[in-house]
């Protein structure tokens, strides 16, 4: 027998001392109690993993047994020890009863017990343990570990784990010791066993003895923080939530007063101001133990929010918002972000956290990676820009519970030194996901193994002092984003709120910049007129801007804009997506009204005509197509100098016109006139295609798939196979069903759809379009290849009725381009993925792929879908996929969207694809005027903001927080910037100012690096 297999055989021997397994009875009944009587109950049996096992699908589950404390165990004396049950269960529910009692609860998260049965175990007593437990919906039960332990001081059980500690350290470290703790552990003299003082002598012993081999251990320091990560929606709403965190936190604080060392720490500003205003004692108490240094404020965000989906500009409001409450309310920001759980993370997050006074960066979920494992613990994460962050890779977690266990504990202790050359780990104790925090249970297994000398110093600390006390010279440096290798579904899931979330965002972003842009134009020239009353000074309040971003905040939290979370919660987080879009509506109308009202008014070329102004939302000029509804009969557009412009109805009666160099920021003033006949009907070609003179689009009379994309100008085909096929695959197998694809999946190809119709819609002269009809299992597809006027974008605007379970569809794209990288749009940036990867086989994007060969690029560009993927010559866009859980229902119905390929002679930064993709989801606004008489100080065409480089971009025109107003943007093609403002407002730049509008020192304050987000501070110069 080799060493390790003599240890491990003699711990496991002394351990059974004081171990007494379960042989559990079962009952499947739904029984409205614990029976007194469980004769007829059927015995058990585990599977091959130790597992009792039964049904998914909220099942009930019975198991009961009938302790009789022995007077013995191997013969070691048990006579007034203390007795506990070990759990550990899977289940969504569970209920634990002794003697008919209800003494214990949990769930999913909360999934384990040390469960005190009696302080002083009397032989001969027999104790019934009765279990109700319920299966979860998606997955088997299990009752996964069980049995009694006999405990005091230095019981044989507490000695063996001593002594597999040292074990695994020696294993780890000093193999060659191994037989030197062998021979030590084969000196039991076994037969003192039923002489309890003198077998307990003889153990004591030993330990005197392996003191020397155990001194290492010393070294070593585990940093406690009690925590409770708590989702605010997955598996329960988010009105559970606030009595989940309000238990969870009043648990703490009754908990510190037992345990007066405990620390502990918890994010999300939402959650705080919640318990302000509906348990201000609470709260007060909480701001308390702030100050005293037992409570840390950590995260610095609204939410923990998901990060690959949202735009830039949310990810700094998530700060802003954040750190602002945080500041008010416990007198200071925090400086550390705590992302424990979301689903990766973009590679401008080092700098946003940066400019928003944050130092480190927490996250665990890089654990969760299916392919590589990440190669570092703690690091200098950097952004394209330059800008790091220290970035710590929190203790795994996998279950949602991380308790006391002193195996648990030391393993990472040691894994954490192995990894990081650091003696010093951290570890969270607490019960996470639907919250309660630390438990009296954990609390009462630290104090034991803090005394111990064969384990390393326990003590708890905040983050932050942790933190500090780590070295932070010589770091590693990470320089790309943080790509989680798992739940690569979540891109594509329930994409209605991906289009929420979009639309939102967009709204906002042109509400408050025509807010602003018309305050500021009315602090000089007039009062502010509104809808409802010209006089007053502001058309909306200003406080409700915050109010929208943070009901989009909110939504954004990492389990809702996913789509990872049951039906209720997207029922619930509906009402805050409506609210926030209500919000915008408002503004945004009023506020293009009371612009458009200051416009000067030239004389008509026609007595008839009905001016219009047509603005932008976007930095840079604009050239495209509008749609109007006129009134009644035959209209045209004419400019302010009397061109009458080319027009074209829609079949829905819109009538389109081509607003031709709308001004950055600006607007322009048109005339709507009648016209004395209607414009003549345009012949539909016999062959389905489209021609534009930039782009001949050929579409295939038995698929309805493109057969050739070809580029007048520079006279190449894109396509090297047809393009846009609707390819479907069977996506099921997966433990996580909304989270992620079948790794699988181009294994279980399904059936091409079939093309039901094909027909034109409209031949110009401004649009042209091709209807095309398929169908997929029980789904259908409308989709309208469309091409415009002066345009090199091929849209193809798609409805679905989606009905399909288990199926993800693809639009692919084979191209004759190759390459082995592909450019995609990221938060603020551009990242560049290689075509063929083992792990980046499904990536997020913000709406934009690049393929570039030769001085040539391929964009695919989408308005609200975000899951790609490419090969060498392909590009691919995840459309709809049909997961059964949380959401039985999810991405069932109707769906709108659209995508397009977008050709353009010259490399990515030429092309510009991120302005492209802005273009589809701001399109030019359309206002009406009227003759009114109100103060005309805005000439017909004009810009409000032009930031003088064609390579920024505008994030944000906002009322600061403070007074003034911040202008932000970020550069977008890798180059330096400079900001040659043009603003045509009654304001001047001041200063820089960071992410929290704080006053930053700059030599040069208009020159902006590669890659960075500036703002700055303007004031009124009135």
């Amino acid at each position: 027998m080799n060493s390790l297999t003599l240890i491990e055989a003699t711990l496991t021997k002394l351990a059974q001392l004081t171990q007494q397994q379960l042989n559990w009875y079962g009952c499947s009944q739904d029984l409205a109690s614990p029976p007194l009587d469980i004769s007829n109950w059927s015995p058990t049996q585990p599977n091959d993993k130790g597992y009792l096992t039964w049904s998914p699908g909220g099942q009930v589950q019975w198991y009961a047994v009938a302790l009789t404390i022995p007077d013995s165990l191997s013969g070691y004396s048990i006579l007034g020890l203390s007795l506990r049950l070990e759990l550990t269960w899977w289940a969504q529910s569970a209920q634990i009863y002794v003697n008919g009692k209800l003494v214990r609860e949990g769930d999913l998260f909360d999934s384990s017990t040390r469960l005190l049965i009696t302080p002083n175990a009397t032989p001969g007593e027999t104790i019934t343990i009765t279990l109700r437990l319920v299966s979860p919906n998606h997955d088997l039960g299990a009752l996964m570990k069980s049995r009694c332990v006999y405990e005091k001081g230095q019981d044989p059980g507490f000695i063996a784990t001593q002594w597999q500690i040292l074990a695994q350290y020696l294993q780890k470290f000093q193999p060659d010791q191994l037989p030197v703790l062998a021979e030590y552990l084969s000196s039991i003299d076994w037969s003192l066993v039923t002489d309890t003082q003198a077998f307990e002598r003889q153990l004591q012993t030993i330990s005197t003895q392996l003191l020397p081999l155990a001194t290492p251990l010393q070294q070593y320091q585990i940093n406690l923080l009690g925590h409770a990560h708590l989702d605010l929606a997955w598996l329960w709403t988010v009105s559970e939530t606030w009595k989940v965190a309000k238990n969870t936190f009043t648990s703490v604080i009754s908990l510190q007063e037992t345990f007066p060392e405990l620390t502990f720490g918890h994010t999300s500003a939402v959650l705080y101001q919640w318990i302000e205003q509906n348990h201000p004692d609470l709260f007060t108490t909480i701001q308390t133990k702030v100050k005293q240094g037992t409570w840390e404020i950590l995260g610095g965000m609204w939410v923990e929010a998901e990060l690959n989906l949202v735009g830039g500009e949310s990810i700094i409001r998530q700060l802003l918002y954040g750190q602002r409450y945080f500041c008010a309310k416990f007198g200071k920001t925090t400086p550390i972000a705590w992302l424990p759980d979301s689903f990766g993370f973009p590679s401008q997050l080092p700098q946003i956290l940066s400019q928003a006074n944050i130092d480190y960066f927490l996250t665990g979920k890089l654990h969760w990676n299916d392919t590589n494992t990440f190669p570092y613990g703690w690091f200098n994460w950097r952004s394209p820009d330059g800008s790091s962050v220290l970035t710590f890779l929190l203790p795994p977690n996998l279950t949602g519970v991380m308790d006391t266990n002193p195996i648990s504990m030391s393993n990472h202790a040691f894994d954490w030194y192995q990894q990081t050359q650091l003696t010093q780990s951290f570890w969270l104790p607490g019960v996470g996901d639907h919250g309660g925090g630390p438990s009296q249970e954990m609390l009462e297994l630290v104090q034991p193994w803090s005394d111990s000398p064969f384990f390393p110093q326990l003590h708890f600390t905040t983050a932050l002092n942790y933190l500090q006390q780590l070295p932070n010279t010589n770091l590693p440096y990470w320089d790309d984003e943080l790509y989680l290798e798992f739940h690569r579904g979540c891109y594509t899931t329930h994409a209605d709120q991906k289009k929420l979330n979009r639309e939102s965002e967009g709204l906002i972003y042109a509400a408050e910049l025509f807010m602003s842009v018309a305050e500021s134009v009315y602090s000089k020239r007039a009062p502010f007129p509104t809808l409802q009353n010209d006089s007053a000074k502001n058309p909306v309040c200003q406080e409700n801007i915050p109010q929208a971003w943070q009901h989009i905040l909110f939504n954004q939290f990492h389990d809702i804009l996913p789509g990872t979370s049951i039906p209720e919660v997207f029922t619930e987080a509906q009402q805050g997506w409506l609210e926030a879009k209500a919000i915008g509506e408002k503004i945004l109308t009023e506020s293009l009204e009371a612009i458009a009202k200051a416009v000067e008014i030239p004389p008509s070329f026609h007595p008839e005509a009905k001016p219009i102004v047509i603005f932008n939302s976007l930095n840079w000029s604009r050239s495209e197509l509008v749609s109007i509804s006129p009134p009644d009969g035959n209209w045209g557009i004419m400019t302010t100098t009397g061109e009458s412009l080319i027009t074209q109805f829609t079949q829905q009666r819109e009538l389109l016109f081509y607003a031709s160099a709308i001004p950055s920021v600006g607007y322009r003033l048109y005339w709507l006139y009648p016209l004395e006949q209607t414009p003549p009907l345009q012949d539909k070609p016999r062959e389905y295609i489209l021609d534009n003179d930039y782009l001949k689009v050929i579409i295939s009379l038995e698929t309805g798939d493109i057969l050739s994309i070809y580029d007048q100008i520079s006279q190449k085909e894109l396509l090297s196979a047809p393009g846009n096929q609707l390819q479907s695959f069977r996506d099921q197998g997966q433990y996580w069903d909304a989270w992620n694809i079948n790794p699988n999946y181009q294994a279980y190809p399904l059936p091409p759809t079939q093309l039901v119709d094909i027909q034109y819609l409209e031949t110009g002269p401004l649009q042209w379009s091709i209807r095309v009809t398929r169908t997929q299992g029980n789904s259908s597809w409308q989709q309208d290849y469309i091409l415009q006027y002066q345009s090199k974008i091929l849209q193809i605007k798609t409805q679905v009725d989606w009905q399909e379970k288990h199926t993800l569809v693809k639009a692919a794209f084979p191209l004759t381009l190759t390459s082995d990288r592909v450019i995609y749009g990221t938060p603020c940036a551009a990242t560049l993925r290689p075509t063929e990867s083992s792990s980046k086989w499904e990536v997020c994007a913000q709406g934009w792929a690049t393929i570039e060969e030769n001085n040539y690029s391929v964009s695919l560009l989408s308005d609200y879908k975000y899951g790609y993927d490419s090969q060498p010559s392909q590009l691919r866009l995840s459309l709809l996929r049909s997961p059964t859980w949380p959401d039985p229902e999810a991405d069932t119905g109707k769906h709108e969207f659209t995508y397009a390929i977008y050709p353009n002679l010259g490399n990515w930064q030429q092309a510009q694809p991120m302005k492209r993709v802005a273009e589809l989801n701001l399109p030019l606004k359309v206002q009406y005027l009227d003759n009114s008489l109100n103060p005309k100080s805005l000439p017909p065409e004009g810009s409000f903001i032009d930031l003088g480089a064609d390579n920024l971009i505008l994030l944000a025109f906002k009322p600061g927080e403070e007074g003034n107003w911040i202008l932000r943007c970020y550069e977008s093609q890798g180059k330096p910037a400079r900001l040659n403002l043009n603003n045509n407002l009654p304001l001047k730049v001041i200063c820089r100012v960071n992410l929290l509008e704080e006053v930053i020192n700059c030599t040069d304050c208009y020159s902006i690096q590669p890659w960075q987000i500036a703002s700055f501070l303007l004031v009124s110069i009135n």
